[in-house]
């Protein structure tokens, strides 16, 4: 992983984010500490779509780790198989929403306003984390938010199972998005 995350710092590839589909074997148990951070992690599927950004280094420890932050701004699907050692790389192409109507964009408007409402009434006001949040969803940042990004954004503030949000992920419709969170918000 210190590899990828270099070798993307340095080339300005992004770093993919993902949900793993399965075990495709078990990993050997390390001895040690150093043994684990050297191992090769590449025991798990990942899923056809997920996000990916450019990487940032906000610190590197004196063991070797690194502490990133990941700016997501695209999905992608994967196409082919590049390498799989020391870290995977692929071939991929861009996820695309398909066009919106006026009707769903107005649609969409009307369920960013309603899950905005919905979430506000859930958020317990006297916790310290509750104001906060209250506060980033009545901001006019939040409300200037296209759809579009407001329907991935949301997700980034409330958490949902992992298989959950690869379905969202993989929904090519605003409209789809928001209504699924506000059905989940509702139950």
């Amino acid at each position: 992983y210190r590899q990828m995350i270099n070798h993307c710092m340095a080339t300005d590839m992004p770093v993919a984010i993902c949900h793993t589909q399965k075990e495709l074997s078990p990993g050997k148990a390390p001895a040690d500490l150093k043994d684990a951070l050297h191992s090769n992690q590449a025991t798990y599927r990942p899923y056809d779509v997920f996000s990916a950004g450019t990487c940032k280094l906000r610190e590197r420890l004196e063991d070797g780790r690194l502490l990133v932050d990941v700016h997501i701004t695209e999905r992608y699907r994967r196409v082919a198989e590049v390498q799989l050692l020391p870290y995977q790389v692929y071939l991929c192409e861009p996820v695309v929403d398909r066009k919106m109507s006026e009707n769903e964009l107005q649609a969409c408007l009307e369920l960013k306003d309603k899950i905005i409402h919905r979430l506000t009434a859930l958020i317990p006001a006297s916790s310290t984390a509750g104001d906060k949040l209250i506060s980033i969803l009545k901001s006019e940042e939040w409300s200037a938010k296209s759809v579009t990004a407001f329907s991935f954004e949301l997700f980034g503030l409330i958490r949902f199972q992992a298989d959950l949000l690869q379905n969202i992920l993989e929904m090519d419709s605003p409209e789809a998005r928001l209504n699924r969170a506000l059905e989940l918000l509702n139950s």
